[in-house]
């Protein structure tokens, strides 16, 4: 899953928006880091009881220019997607974390769909979940 995962990011030339329950794979984190670089906008949407398992790789791109991380804040509903869309024409998903034991280890699944319509039904979704009101910023930006 990684190597596809690496593709997608490194492909992407406007945004990238990203609803991950777990987000400790340091080389996902440091592919999000290389596309805001590049001016790539990223948006990154955690659970906020699992945020605190990947906080040091968040933090490591949380204030970089061009990347924006929120977490849900408190809920007992947990916040389970795993899935980004990027640029408006990608959809991933699937029901692996982004963490090595989720891509390499277990038993899951990853579905890439070429559509603008797929990416922008999860958007959607996405900017519903992004301005829940009692969200947490993550880092300085």
């Amino acid at each position: 899953f990684g190597a596809i995962d690496g593709r997608l990011i490194n492909d992407a030339r406007r945004s990238i928006d990203m609803a991950a329950y777990v987000l400790t794979d340091r080389s996902l984190t440091a592919a999000l880091g290389r596309a805001a670089m590049r001016g790539v906008k990223v948006r990154i949407y955690l659970d906020g009881e699992e945020m605190g398992r990947g906080a040091s790789v968040i933090e490591e791109i949380a204030d970089a220019p061009n990347v924006e991380v929120r977490r849900k804040g408190r809920s007992r509903d947990l916040m389970h997607l795993k899935s980004y869309q990027v640029d408006g024409r990608v959809l991933r998903s699937g029901s692996a974390n982004f963490s090595v034991s989720g891509e390499v280890y277990q038993d899951n699944d990853l579905i890439v769909i070429e559509s603008a319509q797929a990416a922008a039904r999860f958007h959607q979704t996405f900017e519903r979940l992004w301005s829940r009101p009692d969200n947490q910023r993550i880092g300085m930006r």
